[in-house]
C-alpha cells in the first residue's frame, strides 16, 4: 500500500473507504506503471504513446530528465530499453537507486542550491554532439523549476531569495515559474535548444493542473517559450519581490524562440491529476456512493478552501463523494512549519458535518514535509478538542504540521516517485 499508516487510519467504515480511493488515486499515477503504458520496444520498434518509431535509422538513445518522477522512470526505460540505450543523465531529488547507463544526480528541493547548479551544468554539457539520428527520450515531471537551476553567473543564492520572497507572496506557480525561466539557461526551452538537431520526445508528469500550457510544467525545458523577459519584470514587479531581497535585478535571459529548435521536439503529457481522479471515481461508484469530480484545478488560499468544502459538504446529499485535484496556496505569515494540504484540512475541520469526511493529499508523498497529507472528520475535531489544540492557532502561525504531528492523523505515505498535484476527497456518510 502506498499509505503506510493505513489500517491505524482506517478505524471506521467511511474511512476506509476514503483510505482506499486515495490509494487507488496513487496507483493509478504510479510512475513505473504510466512508463510502461507509455513505451515498448518489439522487433527493434519502439513505441512511444502509440507512435512506432523503427529503431534501424536511429543512432543513439538517451535518456534524461528532471523531477519527483525522473529516477523511477529512468529506471524503467533502462530495462525496456536494455542494449538499445547508450546512456543518460538525470536530475533527481530524494532517495534513488543506481541505474545501469544514466547518470544520476541528486539536487535539492523546494529551494536550489550549488549541487543543482552543478548538476544542470552536467545535463546541458551532456547534449554537446547531438546529431540528427539521435533521439532523446526526455521526462519531465516536478520539482524540476528548482532542480534546473543555471543563472549565467551561477549565483543560486539569488533565486533562492527570489522563490522565498515568491512563496510568502502566495503568487501562482505561473507566475513564479514565468520568472525562472528567464533565470536559467536550462529552463524555458534552453534544453530543446541544446538537444538540436536531435529527435525528442518528451514525457510529461504534468503536476500543474491550474494551467493548461505544459510550458510551466518544470519550467517547461523543452517548450518553446511564449513569455519574455518584459513578462518576467512585470511579475517581479506585481508581487515587488526585488524590493523584498533588496536586489536590483536577477539576469534576466531572453528564452530561444527560433521555430527550428522545436520542430523535432514532441511534448507528451503521460499523466496528470485527471489519470488520479478518473482512477478514485471508479472505485467509490463501485462502493455503491454517488461520485463527482467537482474540480480538476482548484486553488486558493489552503485554509479556506477546506472551508468552503466543509460547508459544501454540509448541504450534500447522502453516500456522496466530491473530488477535487489541484494545489492551493499558503500565505505565509510566521515562520512556521507545514504544507497546503495540512493547512486545508486544519481549514475544515471547525465545520466539517459529523457525517462527512476530508482527506488531502500530496500525490507526491511529501506535502512540503514528511506528512503526505491529513484527513479530518468528527473523531479528529474530538480528538483535537481533548489534547487542547487550537486550529485557528495553527492557521495564524503556519504550524499544521506540529499540529498534525501531535494529533497523529495524518498520512504516512513518504516519497511516492509520482506528482500530479493534490488529491482531495469528501465523503458524505
Amino acid at each position: 500500500m502506498k499509505i503506510k499508516n493505513f489500517d491505524s487510519l482506517a478505524v471506521t467504515a467511511v474511512r476506509k473507504a476514503a483510505l482506499e480511493i486515495a490509494e487507488a488515486g496513487l496507483e493509478a499515477i504510479d510512475t513505473e506503471r504510466v512508463i510502461r503504458e507509455t513505451v515498448s520496444l518489439s522487433d527493434d520498434v519502439l513505441t512511444i504513446d502509440g507512435e512506432r518509431i523503427p529503431l534501424g535509422g536511429i543512432g543513439k538513445i538517451i535518456v534524461a530528465g528532471v523531477g519527483k518522477c525522473a529516477a523511477r522512470a529512468a529506471g524503467e526505460l533502462e530495462e525496456i530499453l536494455g542494449n538499445r540505450l547508450s546512456g543518460g543523465l538525470i536530475i533527481a531529488v530524494g532517495e534513488t537507486q543506481p541505474l545501469a547507463k544514466i547518470k544520476t544526480y541528486r539536487g535539492t528541493h523546494p529551494f536550489p542550491s550549488g549541487e543543482n547548479v552543478q548538476a544542470s551544468r552536467a545535463l546541458l554539457e551532456s547534449f554537446a554532439g547531438m546529431e540528427e539520428k539521435d533521439l532523446v527520450i526526455f521526462l519531465v515531471s516536478g520539482g524540476g523549476s528548482t532542480l534546473l537551476c543555471l543563472p549565467d553567473d551561477g549565483n543560486w543564492q539569488r533565486e533562492s531569495l527570489i522563490l522565498g520572497a515568491f512563496m510568502n507572496s502566495g503568487a501562482p506557480i505561473q507566475d513564479i515559474n514565468t520568472v525562472r525561466k528567464h533565470m536559467s539557461r536550462v529552463r524555458g526551452g534552453f534544453l530543446a535548444q541544446a538537444m538540436y538537431p536531435a529527435r525528442v520526445v518528451s514525457l510529461i508528469f504534468n503536476d500543474v493542473p491550474k494551467s493548461d500550457d505544459i510550458g510551466f510544467i518544470a519550467s517547461g525545458p523543452t517548450v518553446k517559450d511564449a513569455t519574455t523577459v518584459g513578462d518576467a519584470q512585470m511579475i517581479l514587479e506585481k508581487y515587488k519581490i526585488l524590493m523584498a531581497c533588496n536586489l536590483d535585478g536577477c539576469g534576466l535571459l531572453e528564452t530561444p524562440k527560433d521555430d527550428k529548435y522545436f520542430d523535432r521536439v514532441k511534448n507528451i503529457v503521460v499523466v496528470s491529476n485527471k489519470t488520479a481522479l478518473d482512477a478514485m471515481k471508479r472505485v467509490g461508484e463501485q462502493k455503491g456512493y454517488k461520485t463527482e469530480i467537482v474540480d480538476a484545478k482548484i486553488a486558493g488560499e489552503a485554509h479556506d478552501v477546506g472551508r468552503v468544502i466543509a460547508d459544501r459538504m454540509a448541504s450534500a446529499p447522502p453516500h456522496t463523494i466530491h473530488l477535487w485535484g489541484g494545489e492551493t496556496t499558503v500565505t505565509v505569515h510566521e515562520s512556521g512549519t507545514g504544507g497546503r494540504n495540512q493547512e486545508l484540512v486544519i481549514g475544515a475541520l471547525a465545520t466539517i458535518p459529523d457525517d462527512a469526511l476530508l482527506i488531502a493529499v500530496a500525490s507526491d508523498g511529501r506535502d512540503n514535509t514528511d506528512i503526505g497529507g491529513a484527513l479530518c472528520d468528527k473523531i479528529v475535531r474530538g480528538k483535537a478538542s481533548e489534547l487542547g489544540l487550537n486550529p485557528q492557532q495553527a492557521l495564524d502561525e503556519n504550524q499544521s504540521y506540529r499540529f498534525w504531528k501531535t494529533l497523529g492523523e495524518y498520512l504516512d505515505i513518504g516519497e511516492t516517485g509520482s506528482n500530479v498535484s493534490d488529491l482531495i476527497i469528501a465523503i458524505k456518510e
